[in-house]
């Protein structure tokens, strides 16, 4: 695991039930604000292998937005049919006003 932070945003740039993108070397992390708490999930569906992102985010779910698959934000598990794998989650920190995510 990498021991570098990355900036994601301001805090106050992901307002709650909104989310962030951050681009790694080989990831796509999607950084997601519920109720005010950060989380940090890897963007692909496990079912089809496509971005998350886009799909609705409902309490600490997000839905995938072509099969409706839901994983939980907070650790990643697939909760819905067509997907049955998890999504990996990341650790995340707010420091100094400052969203950042840990990548693998």
């Amino acid at each position: 695991m990498s021991d570098s932070w990355i900036d994601v945003a301001l805090e106050s740039a992901i307002l709650p039930g909104d989310y962030r993108v951050v681009e790694t070397d080989d990831t796509t992390i999607a950084v997601v604000n519920v109720s005010g708490k950060f989380f940090a999930i890897e963007d692909v569906c496990t079912h089809d292998g496509e971005e998350l992102t886009g799909g609705p985010i409902e309490n600490d779910q997000i839905v995938c937005p072509r099969h409706g698959a839901r994983f939980c934000l907070r650790t990643g598990a697939a909760l819905t049919a067509p997907a049955y794998e998890p999504v990996r989650t990341f650790p995340i920190r707010v420091a100094h006003g400052m969203v950042q995510v840990l990548p693998e």
